[in-house]
């Protein structure tokens, strides 16, 4: 499929006739390319079965958009044919009066369905679950489960995980793969077959990190979200797939010093987009102020000793780079919780070493510069060269020390006070290390270089 705009090529009734052959994640690669207006005009011709195929995808950008510029008739038909899921999350972006007004247009049932997952927070376990899953009595027998899934099939978000429950409670009492169904004998009890222990559920508060968590760890298809014992859905894998990757997107977004954009890249006006880098790019600015601050303060020592100034761009580099590292790798292992809040400690007593072998390493680095620069009359840093180099692999040591240091307890400092771990942006922890850095380093310069360049 050409990239270049797909209307500009042909008439777009038939363009939509071509769409509606193609496979259904290239037809929305293709649509996330045309402006929005031209978007609605193909949505519009094509067969509503594929239709709702398209809006299915969770990668359609703007979807509550398009989904708002349809007639109100078909756009409600559309709701209603595509999964539960999928119709909550496009209803919750929908602006009002469109949202009411298709919701008042459905059954009461999905209606009554849609609102009660619009009811809980966003990004908790029962905001993203489907109430399109596959359940039967525990006095089924493998043969009439089967059938049953035959019946239900094109109802149900996925029929892989079979859930078993009370038939006078319905009480969730075991849950099932498909593989296990289909290996059983017919008339075998579906209780026969079914793994003998509890199955792994969630609570319609937990955070999807957790619901991902367990996924993961338990290597499961699907998830149910359980209160007082009975299945209110279930989360399935692919949903989590694609909640992590936006939560990702955002993380991403947030750790390059900038808030996470809500839209991508070349569909964010350019309006939203100095918004969006703006507030952070002064903030980070305005800290940065202080590294002016600090270097005033050591303004006579300058004088003294000019040659100290070769040397701030890769004393203050340093410490914010080994302060960034610390940082990612900090916020990577709390995300995979591999460390949790308790561990602050371990993780600083790993840090403390680390810092101060790598600092070790970059000054003996910088020591061997500047006399290699001396030796080769690269560079003439005068009578007391030796101890400017014993200043500068000092500096690097107590700043590279400090910024790994820093680096790796500033996410825990801000996952305490319930902060996204995530704002502890690369960039912010290079302003918080340069200005200390400058300290650390002016200090060094003074204990050293004392009764000779100070």
């Amino acid at each position: 499929m050409n990239e270049s705009s797909l209307v500009a090529r042909g008439d777009a009734t038939a363009i939509a006739r071509i769409l509606a052959n193609d496979h259904v994640a290239d037809i929305v690669e293709a649509l996330n390319r045309e402006p929005r207006e031209t978007a609605t005009e193909l949505l519009c011709e094509v067969p509503f079965e594929r239709l709702v195929e398209i809006f299915d995808q969770p990668e359609l950008d703007g979807a509550s958009e398009l989904v708002e510029a349809l007639p109100r008739v078909k756009a409600g038909r559309l709701l209603a044919a595509m999964s539960v899921d999928r119709a909550a999350d496009i209803s919750r972006d929908l602006a009002e009066p469109a949202r009411s007004e298709l919701l008042d247009g459905l059954a009461p049932p999905l209606r009554a369905t849609l609102l009660t997952i619009l009811g809980y927070p966003e990004g908790s376990a029962a905001s993203i679950m489907t109430t399109e899953y596959v359940s039967v009595p525990s006095d089924w027998t493998v043969g009439r489960t089967l059938d049953h899934i035959r019946k239900v099939e094109r109802t149900r978000e996925t029929v892989y995980a079979i859930y078993v429950v009370d038939p006078r409670t319905h009480v969730l009492v075991r849950s099932t793969s498909l593989r296990r169904l289909i290996t059983g004998e017919p008339e075998d009890p579906i209780m026969a077959i079914a793994p003998d222990r509890l199955p792994v559920t969630v609570s319609p508060l937990t955070d999807r990190e957790k619901v991902a968590h367990l996924i993961s760890k338990y290597d499961l298809l699907a998830v149910p979200v359980v209160e007082n014992g009975k299945i209110l859905g279930i989360v399935t894998v692919d949903d989590i797939i694609d909640t992590m990757i936006e939560e990702t997107t955002q993380d991403v977004h947030r750790f390059g010093g900038m808030e996470a954009l809500e839209e991508p890249y070349m569909k964010m006006s350019f309006l939203a987009m100095i918004q969006k880098r703006a507030g952070w790019l002064c903030a980070l600015f305005i800290s940065e102020m202080l590294t002016a601050n600090a270097m005033q303060s050591y303004e006579g020592g300058l004088e003294k000793a000019v040659v100290l100034t070769l040397f701030i761009p890769l004393i203050m580099s340093s410490g914010g780079n080994s302060g960034s590292q610390a940082t990612s790798l900090v916020i990577r292992a709390l995300a995979l919780r591999e460390i949790g809040l308790g561990d602050w400690w371990r993780v600083a007593l790993r840090e403390l070493p680390a810092g101060l072998v790598l600092g070790s390493i970059l000054g003996v680095v910088g020591v061997c510069r500047i006399t290699l620069w001396q030796y080769l009359g690269l560079y003439d840093y005068g009578p007391h060269w030796q101890l400017i180099a014993a200043t500068v692999g000092a500096a690097l040591i107590g700043i590279v020390t400090f910024g790994s240091l820093s680096g790796s307890m500033l996410p825990f400092a801000l996952k305490r006070i319930g902060f996204d771990p995530a704002s502890a942006s690369a960039p912010f922890v290079a302003t918080l290390v340069d200005v200390t850095g400058l300290v650390i380093y002016f200090s060094v310069a003074l204990v050293i270089l004392r009764g000779t360049l100070l």
